[in-house]
């Protein structure tokens, strides 16, 4: 299969080996996978922060980007969430119902890793070796916006020599959501100061998701904890084998 590759800003800019733990990882279940080199920012940030119209032209150049693929998939459920419920909305407040039926239909093809390996690969165990004990934090808009489910869950537990540990109140926000960490600090650390604790609590080596953005805050909390568990992404993961270890 012919699969495009939406990078996201956080995975370009900060963490780049996130995107490319998902090109090994395709690449190694035989698809090809291509970057095209137009994309930019889903627009997102603009519409959480209430700058819809400016985020029009975000939604235009992913349509026509992303629009000559039959799959496209990207390792954030954040941006992944954005496309599939704020593309189209977007496109339609502005009044543009030939790009809102556009946005639709890329959407439709625009998936989240767990989402594109179980639901469209059809694939659980992908091969991958990672003889660490993990926990998973299941990341607000892969939780409540995806609804991706145990899907994560289920690819680690077929990863070799993994061992998964269940996160207590796996369900609480992390605290980050973008702006929010920024506008609301205090709130913000709070809940983060609960996440680490209950990651601490498991012992695990190291704490996975399906987002960067969550894992940049969840690792810089841990960092300055130095508290020894490192945040890695699923790709990273399911990208590793024995011969990579």
């Amino acid at each position: 299969m012919r699969i495009a590759l939406f990078v996201t800003c956080l995975a370009d800019t900060v963490f780049p080996q996130a995107a490319k733990a998902t090109v090994r990882l395709l690449e190694r279940l035989g698809h090809e996978v291509v970057f095209p080199a137009g994309q930019t920012c889903c627009g997102q940030m603009h519409v959480n922060t209430g700058y819809p119209g400016e985020a029009v032209p975000l939604v235009r150049r992913y349509a026509r980007t992303f629009d000559p693929y039959d799959v496209v998939v990207a390792p954030s459920g954040s941006c992944v969430g954005s496309v599939r419920h704020q593309h189209a909305w977007v496109a339609r407040r502005a009044g543009d119902e030939r790009l809102a039926s556009r946005a639709e239909s890329v959407a439709a093809r625009t998936y989240e890793l767990s989402e594109l390996l179980v639901d469209v690969l059809g694939v659980t165990d992908v091969g991958a070796y990672f003889p660490h004990r993990v926990t998973y934090h299941p990341t607000c808009h892969s939780l409540r916006s995806l609804r991706v489910g145990d899907r994560p869950a289920r690819l680690l537990r077929a990863v070799r020599g993994l061992t998964l540990v269940e996160l207590p109140a796996a369900e609480q926000c992390c605290g980050f959501g973008g702006t929010f960490a920024v506008k609301n600090a205090d709130t913000s650390t709070a809940m983060l100061a609960d996440k680490m604790r209950h990651v601490l609590s498991t012992g695990a080596e190291v704490c996975t998701a399906g987002d960067v953005s969550c894992l940049m805050h969840i690792g810089g909390g841990l960092s300055r904890l130095r508290a020894g568990v490192r945040t890695v992404h699923l790709a990273e993961i399911l990208a590793s084998t024995e011969e990579a270890v």
